[in-house]
């Protein structure tokens, strides 16, 4: 902490934002399996995206900021027609990668999508590359933007390893604010310094409240937080690149830092060096659009359907055991309002499976919700933490996520107890799970495009030297509408 804070005698920099800034401008990316899976990131992240474009309350939500403001020369939005400058086209890419609460996640003493940063990462780089074309300067590469990805990747999830910001009411974008802010700054070409000050800048915004995530105010904006950080971030970066000064100790001055006003006057860590884990351990949702605390509980739901199915009259009680973190945020009862809500809620997600054998992105909406026997059951439902699984969602070697489901019936008779500790999506069911992804990728770009375009782009995605060599702009041109 800062010793004075009357003193006007300028710090160095605080601890994190030097290290996150050294990251940025020395340290070089040469693992390949993180370049895999940052391939496999950005296939299933545009999918999700175009799948997006299905739901009116996500494409509203897009375009510029009033008619008329498109920039004819700016970053173009995949699935639309928008041209936008680079700040307002990362919310909206932003947005709809995370609309469906299908992208990429990653879980620890904080969770959240590294994936949402791909909001700034790729319409930047849209952006710089056209400049560059433009300017008769070669274009960014697609190796560019897995690289910032990686990159990406690990501040966001290092920062999460240890730092519970929800805990302190702060939602999960902050972080993502702070990974884009980073990454774009790189992209543009900052240097240490610029690093620094953006980051600097990017803490003192402090963070969104958790409030539209919660009973009984979840709403629409978790939808859409993500797409605003990213864009925050590049605008941060964008005002550092210009000369705007930094702030060295936003994080530990006395009083008025971000850990004395928002974080308890507590500490932030990052307790490991700064490479490639996050991206290569990171969990994608293949299966189906599910907040990924619930990922192991639906898998066990959709085992026992086969069961319960004729049997759901008969059904007394279900009991769930479940992780802390998911007991905290998503054992919800009575009402749900909105596909926001039901998309957080354990219990709801539980039983459309258990009923229809199925979870998918309309299965939030009201016609299925409608069902009064989604309801009964809910009431029937009994959410626990059990200890084990607790402990091993955090054991660093682990990282699980483990559910069991197990139903009771009126007869005295009951299901076995399924339980499932790692989803389909984990690192360690990787080789089961790469396959499905790229089913999911297909099935959610030939929601846009034909079968023969959809085809070529998962070509691409099979040839990795191919796609890395290529422009940004011819690859955001295989995802214009």
């Amino acid at each position: 902490m800062s010793s004075d804070y009357r003193s006007a005698a300028r710090p160095p920099a605080d601890a994190v934002l030097a290290e996150i800034a050294d990251y940025i401008v020395d340290t070089p990316i040469t693992s390949a399996e993180a370049y895999a899976t940052a391939r496999l990131c950005l296939m299933d992240s545009l999918g999700c995206a175009m799948l997006a474009l299905e739901f009116p309350a996500c494409t509203r939500m897009l375009g510029p900021v009033v008619p008329g403001a498109e920039m004819a020369d700016g970053a173009r939005v995949p699935g639309t027609s928008y041209s936008l400058d680079p700040v307002r086209a990362a919310f909206n890419f932003g947005a709809m990668v995370r609309w469906l609460d299908y992208n990429d996640t990653w879980l620890a003493a904080e969770w959240g999508h590294p994936s949402d940063n791909l909001g700034g990462i790729l319409m930047l780089a849209d952006y710089l590359s056209r400049q560059r074309v433009a300017g008769g300067v070669s274009p960014l590469s697609v190796r560019d933007v897995l690289t910032a990805m990686i990159k990406a990747h690990e501040i966001q999830g290092v920062l999460a390893l240890e730092n519970s910001f929800n805990q302190v009411g702060l939602d999960h974008v902050i972080l993502v604010r702070i990974a884009t802010t980073a990454v774009a700054t790189g992209m543009l070409g900052g240097n240490r310094e610029h690093a620094v000050n953006a980051l600097s800048n990017a803490w003192l915004d402090g963070g969104a409240l958790r409030t539209y995530r919660h009973a009984p105010n979840t709403g629409s904006r978790k939808s859409w937080a993500a797409g605003d950080a990213t864009s925050r971030g590049v605008w941060h970066a964008l005002m550092a690149l210009r000369g705007e000064m930094g702030y060295p100790s936003a994080l530990t001055a006395q009083r008025w830092g971000f850990y004395d006003v928002l974080f308890n006057s507590r500490s932030i860590s990052l307790p490991q060096r700064l490479d490639t884990y996050v991206m290569e351990n990171v969990l994608f949702k293949i299966s189906f659009p599910a907040e990924f605390h619930a990922q192991t509980a639906v898998e066990a739901a959709l085992q026992l359907h086969p069961e319960v199915r004729n049997r759901l009259h008969e059904i007394s009680r279900v009991v769930i055991e479940t992780q802390e973190a998911g007991a905290r945020i998503i054992d919800k009862t009575g009402p749900l309002d909105n596909p926001a809500d039901r998309d957080h809620c354990l219990q709801y997600m539980v039983a459309v499976p258990l009923i229809y054998g199925r979870l998918t992105a309309e299965d939030y909406d009201d016609t299925v919700a409608a069902d009064p026997r989604i309801d009964a059951l809910r009431a029937k439902m009994e959410v626990s933490e059990n200890k084990q699984f607790s402990v091993d969602y955090l054991a660093p070697d682990k990282r699980a996520i483990p559910n069991s489901v197990q139903v009771f019936f009126v007869d005295g008779s009951a299901t076995e107890r399924i339980e499932v500790y790692y989803p389909i999506g984990h690192r360690r069911r990787r080789p089961e799970g790469i396959p499905l992804l790229y089913d999911k990728a297909a099935n959610n770009l030939a929601r846009r495009f034909d079968a023969a375009h959809v085809n070529k782009v998962i070509v691409l995605f099979n040839h990795p030297d191919t796609l890395d060599d290529m422009p940004v702009q011819d690859f955001i041109a295989l995802f214009l509408s």
